[in-house]
């Protein structure tokens, strides 16, 4: 077998040295990360075999398994999602190419429950391994390729990549070799409970074998939760779902659950956060809509699904009409997904209003959090101006408080057919 020893980037080092000497009291978040990652592979995989079926030839049902080797003190991973070939495991293990780690390293905030859901928000929760093990193996072959690749480290600085003989199917496995002071984790309970936690909301199955390792038992329904009838979710189910697709600390201030029937078939399930998101502002931060086609997952990078003032929304978009093997440069200019934006648009914006209405200081701490990116609207949209004005408030040197535009109309002095503003990101200087 050849074998490759390697450094890490220096960066990955960095979260590395984080990991293994943890901040974070929830360690339990690795389980999170590493189905996370898995449902993802299963998820690309389902994606690509729309346009070539022979990469899922033989083997078509997607499922991740958990298993615990107590004697060997190892917790196993199964997927048999995309998989990784050698340069796969290099590029997304080895270095910072596509985990955005500096990013992660200057958004750390000291508050370790907000910095445990950063891991996954950067794309680095597969390093979370290290807090629970010393010593992580994956193994992996990719969709369509033959040759099957394991990748080691201790997380001390360095690891290897190396090519394997042995039999392996399509898929990624990950070994953990658990570290001595977190063998609770080993407890079969235990993790069977931290798994359904963290898995309900996933649209793969997800088998864990019993404690004598021979059968598997289901954890998840393994259907996508916006299919379901609403009657059917708890509030509880809502913000789990909410907390594990955005990363979230907080509960969602709004949820929108709507199927959407008619010329243009889609169902949506859309969230409000409560609290202010960090990277609002961030010239390259992600909107955090993702788009699905009959429940296959297409993209969340990249497409005009939600306009750049809505930027804060978190959810999915399920759509009906769009064909499975679009492009996604087709999505870029494609006049049914201009339709689904526009009636989200309309959607959140009619929600927001009722909101003013209904509940002004609630909608006042909304406006805090998310009032500059909806004036941006004002300046960027080429339609909904009056939509956007009629959810905008503006604070009044007279009454010292927030008020709409309306308001300030109702409030003219006789004669007086004049706006006077002062703009500035400080009504006290």
């Amino acid at each position: 077998m050849t074998q490759e020893k390697k450094k890490f980037d220096a960066e990955v080092g960095k979260i590395l040295n984080l990991m293994i000497h943890s901040l974070y009291s929830n360690k339990e978040i690795f389980m999170r990360e590493l189905i996370s990652n898995a449902s993802d592979a299963c998820d690309k995989l389902r994606y690509l075999s729309q346009s070539n079926s022979a990469l899922v030839a033989g083997d078509s049902n997607f499922k991740i398994t958990v298993k615990v080797d107590k004697g060997n003190g190892q917790i196993i991973i199964r997927d048999n999602g995309i998989g990784m070939n050698k340069e796969d495991l290099i590029e997304n293990l080895g270095t910072i190419a596509r985990s955005g780690t500096a990013n992660f390293l200057k958004s750390l905030s000291g508050d370790s429950k907000k910095d445990n859901m950063l891991i996954g928000q950067f794309g680095v929760g597969f390093y979370s391994s290290f807090m629970v093990a010393d010593k992580v193996t994956v193994t992996s072959r990719k969709a369509g390729e033959d040759k099957v690749h394991v990748w080691e480290s201790d997380g001390l600085g360095e690891y290897i990549v190396l090519d394997s003989d042995k039999e392996f199917t399509r898929g990624t496995e990950i070994v953990l070799h658990i570290k001595k002071e977190e063998d609770t984790f080993l407890d079969h309970f235990r993790l069977k409970h931290i798994v359904k936690s963290y898995s309900d909301h996933i649209a793969i199955p997800i088998y864990f074998f019993d404690e004598a390792g021979n059968n598997e038992i289901q954890l998840n329904s393994a259907s996508a939760l916006w299919t379901r009838p609403k009657s059917e979710i708890t509030e509880e189910q809502y913000k789990e779902f909410y907390k594990s697709l955005s990363y979230a600390v907080d509960d969602p201030w709004i949820t929108m659950h709507n199927k959407n029937e008619g010329a243009i078939e889609f169902t949506n399930l859309l969230f409000i956060p409560s609290s202010k998101t960090f990277d609002l502002f961030h010239p390259d931060r992600k909107r955090r809509v993702k788009l699905y086609i009959k429940r296959v997952f297409i993209s969340d990078e990249n497409i005009d699904l939600i306009p750049s003032y809505l930027r804060f929304l978190r959810g999915v978009v399920d759509s009906e009409d769009l064909p499975l093997n679009i492009s996604r440069e087709s999505l870029q200019h494609n006049s049914v997904l201009e339709k689904i934006k526009n009636a989200i648009t309309k959607k959140v914006l009619g929600e927001l209003r009722k909101k003013k209405e209904e509940s002004p200081e609630e909608y006042n701490k909304f406006w805090a959090n998310f009032g500059g990116a909806l004036k941006e609207g004002l300046c960027e949209a080429t339609t909904d101006h009056e939509k956007l004005l009629e959810v905008c408030i503006f604070r009044s040197a007279l009454h010292n408080k927030m008020i709409s535009l309306d308001e300030y109309i109702a409030n003219f002095k006789e004669g007086q057919n004049t706006i006077y503003y002062l703009s500035g990101d400080n009504p006290d200087k």
